[in-house]
């Protein structure tokens, strides 16, 4: 038989713990940098206007072949006309109506909540391609964590370029707060989330390198950007922007990440927690509602209980008002109990 005791103000309290993991698999060493950065022959196809390949690439961090293979991004393109991949259909009028043209106007509508008339604008420049890299939801859990976010993209032996957000050097106050996704950071050059230098951008007549928002798990980066010459700031990626044709710019990126070979990322994850203070007195709990230890007229069998009882403490159960057990909790071992002791048991829950 239970004993029940109703909560009280004060003996409960709402707590929440940041857990940061790394957002993939596998990593190469123990600051988190991805294993590899393999694509599928199968999802990647391009052939066809209309196929997965057409609108982005799958990432993983193993040959798609192993077992334990599993994807941990994805890359895609975007252009604001439709250049760099096929045309849905040939006929008139339909020329620009494309995956590249899908994919601006998707990430254009989840930025700026629907607004048609926004393009992205990158410190002042506004190019007509945008690259994304888009981690996957089961990845970085509730977001993506700033302040570690490094990760290096080359376009030869001789050049790599150094990103990160700038949460630490803007002491971590976003770039803006948008209504379809949450926070926007800067991505710019630099390291664990300083930015190097005293501008967002070094790259001459391009503007800056990008935005992150951590909150939806993306990256936007500037084709323009990235394609400006090396002497520029850029690293000279040959994104391709021909009209209908099939110019697989998600590659290009992947090879740059190849040959940077850095990719750290962190996803950050809140472990809602409830506190339950549970309360014995010295008056309280002293005696047992075991059966055994009573008589059907209620005298106890046991005389050492009348004077100086004692029980032992051993399992906490939590009620709702209609006195449904909802949770058990164990304690170590036996805590004993009688008027000359007080307890205290707290209790925790993760939801």
């Amino acid at each position: 038989m239970a004993t029940f005791t109703f909560f009280e103000d004060g003996d409960t309290v709402n707590s929440i713990d940041r857990v940061f993991t790394s957002a993939w698999s596998e990593s190469t060493n123990d600051l988190g940098t991805i294993n590899g950065f393999f694509s599928s022959s199968t999802q990647y196809d391009t052939t066809s206007a209309t196929s997965s390949g057409a609108f982005f690439m799958d990432i993983f961090h193993k040959d798609p072949g192993s077992a334990d293979s599993e994807v941990q991004f994805a890359i895609a393109y975007g252009h604001k006309a439709g250049s760099g991949s096929l045309d849905f259909t040939n006929a008139a009028g339909s020329e620009g109506f494309s995956a590249t043209k899908a994919v601006y106007n998707q990430y254009r509508n989840l930025v700026f909540g629907g607004d048609e008339t926004q393009n992205f604008n990158f410190n002042g420049h506004t190019p007509d391609g945008i690259y994304v890299i888009n981690v996957n939801r089961a990845r970085y859990k509730h977001a993506l964590r700033m302040g570690n976010l490094d990760f290096s993209l080359s376009g030869s032996a001789d050049r790599q370029l150094f990103l990160t957000d700038d949460s630490v050097t803007t002491s971590g106050s976003a770039n803006a707060i948008r209504s379809g996704v949450g926070r926007e950071f800067n991505i710019v050059s630099g390291s664990s989330g300083i930015r190097l230098g005293t501008s967002n951008t070094f790259v001459t007549d391009s503007g800056s390198y990008g935005f992150v928002y951590p909150d939806a798990g993306f990256i936007i980066l500037n084709a323009d950007a990235l394609g400006a010459s090396q002497a520029n700031g850029g690293i000279s990626l040959t994104t391709g922007t021909g009209s209908n044709t099939n110019d697989q710019n998600p590659i290009k990126l992947q090879t740059a990440l190849q040959l940077g070979d850095k990719f750290i990322l962190d996803g950050q994850e809140d472990v809602a927690s409830k506190f339950y203070f549970i309360r014995a007195k010295n008056t309280e709990f002293n005696y047992t509602t075991n059966d055994s230890f009573t008589q059907e007229d209620g005298t106890l069998n046991f005389d050492s209980m009348i004077d100086n009882p004692q029980t032992y403490i051993t399992t906490v159960g939590l009620y709702n008002d209609n006195q449904d057990l909802l949770a058990v909790a164990k304690l170590s071992q036996p805590l004993p109990k009688d008027f000359t002791k007080e307890a205290l048991i707290k209790v925790k829950l993760d939801y």
